[in-house]
């Protein structure tokens, strides 16, 4: 029998003979017609990129009760005018600084807090 009579003879099977001939090849050889998960693989790369990640983004989330020395902090840290940074901490939760390396992140996020605000690194 060649291959084309084997699609001849597969075509003319109907939906229900054609399920029962997938469930008789998976018993026969071990095999599962299942499509395969891609979503597994890509769970532990997400993994790795979280682990190597460079840069972050300075969040802040809540200007706190000493908005004015906050309002200063973001004007030292980002060069804003006074109303471009009263408007951003009035905004809060607003990004002050986005893709900047871990150790000025770091500084930023201490700096900001002693000044009383809330912050979070993304």
């Amino acid at each position: 029998m060649t291959n084309e009579e084997i699609l001849e003879a597969i075509g003319n099977l109907t939906v229900l003979e054609l399920s029962e001939l997938v469930k008789a090849a998976e018993e026969k050889f071990g095999v599962s017609a299942a499509a395969p998960v891609a979503v597994a693989a890509a769970a532990p790369a997400e993994g790795a990129a979280a682990a190597e990640k460079s840069e972050f983004d300075v969040i802040l989330k809540d200007a706190g009760a000493s908005k004015i020395n906050v309002i200063k902090a973001v004007r030292e840290a980002t060069g804003l005018g006074l109303k471009e940074a009263k408007a951003l901490v009035d905004g809060a939760p607003a990004a002050v600084k986005e893709g900047v390396a871990k150790a000025e992140a770091e500084d930023l996020k201490g700096k900001l807090e002693a000044a009383g605000a809330t912050v979070e690194l993304k």
